[in-house]
């Protein structure tokens, strides 16, 4: 932890202020040629963010570093106020936390996609088409009924929200210094799970051979007739954000792999926040007087990217802001909106360019934005900074920092 971060922790108080912290999952984008040269942010028709913004603050945040591409994990650490390049942590331990599984110290936890296979292994598609829940937990089941164990190594196996589930290795001698068996790309075989060092040979042998188990129980199932495994990884130890920040935290999500990343840092998760907008904002105000942190997770901004689709990227964005009053009902004394990584729709993938970002309180100022786009925040009073010191700016616009020195 570097001396900023100590220095941060040292001036926290608490007091009673509220602040919203509103996740739009991969917001950021980039001008689309199909579309006037917009970004879904510029497409979407959003009178509400633009109120808002006119009285706002404005920004533009980079997750990692420059030029890196962030995972989820990292990118929302980030948020949160944690050096993602201090603590790493894979996807598959934060997907088991979020569904309540109990990881062990010992144990490795792995996030898997069904995935869609040709008669050679050849993936055609690596979400399976986006099968529905329901049909995810039948195969988590029939899976769950025939690899109990590998090689003395209990097998775990729980589905998530739609082609995704999550596999857990309990046993001895168990690694998670492995490689991804995901191509990222289809037209190519799912590549080999590796050992990065000798410790983790052993269970990259338990990996492939899991690999190996399900192609025989899928071979004759469509579209579901492959996997793809990502993430593999342990138990994490990391403060949490109340004695980090004096933060009595909340999480209102609907993926379980936001969930399991907020219980890690220590925040309450509710298991019943909703899966609408709506839902989810209304649960904010049942809420309001019970914590002092709120975070807000939209996932369908990300998905939709991922998929390529802009116009129903920037539908979610209008969706965001026809209910963006009800989350100003109890006008929260710090709202700020963001994403934890850009998601272009034109290259269906995370991306390096920096997130759009705004706050909005009684002391953080206005500048000349009008909007709440990625270049109102280029010339936004913000600036261009780091992720993991966006907490300072949402502690200080909430009174919660004493003054540094004499």
């Amino acid at each position: 932890m570097n001396n900023g971060d100590n220095l941060i922790e040292k001036l926290v108080t608490q007091n009673n202020q509220k602040i919203l912290l509103l996740v739009l999952d991969g917001i950021g984008d980039i001008p689309h040629r199909s579309y006037g040269k917009k970004t879904p942010l510029e497409y979407a028709i959003t009178p509400n963010l633009d109120k808002l913004a006119r009285n706002s603050v404005m920004g533009r945040l980079i997750p990692v570093l420059p030029g890196v591409t962030p995972g989820s994990g990292p990118g929302h650490l980030g948020l949160f106020g944690y050096n993602p390049l201090e603590y790493e942590m894979g996807r598959g331990i934060l997907e088991a936390v979020g569904l309540g599984l109990d990881i062990k110290d010992g144990d490795i936890a792995f996030r898997c996609n069904f995935a869609s296979a040709d008669d050679n292994g050849v993936i055609t598609d690596r979400r399976a088409g986006r099968i529905p829940t329901e049909k995810c937990e039948e195969l988590c089941d029939l899976l769950g009924q025939s690899i109990q164990e590998i090689d003395g190594i209990k097998v775990i196996i729980r589905p998530s929200m739609q082609h995704r589930f999550v596999v857990v290795f309990s046993g001895q001698n168990l690694c998670d210094a492995l490689t991804d068996s995901d191509p990222l790309s289809e037209g190519r075989l799912p590549l080999e799970v590796k050992a990065l060092n000798e410790k983790s040979e052993y269970t990259a042998q338990i990996a492939n051979r899991f690999y190996e188990e399900v192609r025989k129980g899928l071979k004759d199932l469509e579209p579901a007739n492959s996997i793809l495994m990502r993430g593999f990884s342990g138990k994490p130890r990391m403060p949490s954000m109340m004695e980090r920040f004096k933060l009595n935290a909340v999480c209102l999500a609907s993926y379980p792999m936001y969930k399991g990343l907020s219980k890690l840092v220590g925040m309450t998760v509710i298991d019943e926040a909703g899966q609408s907008i709506k839902e989810l904002f209304q649960k904010y105000n049942e809420l309001h007087n019970k914590y002092d942190f709120f975070f807000i997770h939209v996932k369908y901004t990300d998905s939709n990217g991922e998929d390529g689709n802009f116009v129903q990227k920037s539908v979610i964005i209008e969706e965001v802001d026809k209910w963006l009053p009800t989350i100003l009902e109890k006008k929260p004394n710090v709202l700020c909106i963001t994403g934890d990584h850009s998601t272009p729709a034109a290259m269906k993938a995370h991306s390096w360019h920096h997130i759009p970002v705004m706050i909005n309180s009684d002391y953080c100022g206005a500048d000349e934005a009008t909007r709440f786009t990625e270049n109102e925040c280029n010339i936004g009073g913000l600036g261009t900074f780091e992720s993991k010191h966006l907490i300072n700016y949402l502690l200080a616009n909430a009174m919660k920092l004493n003054k540094f020195g004499a």
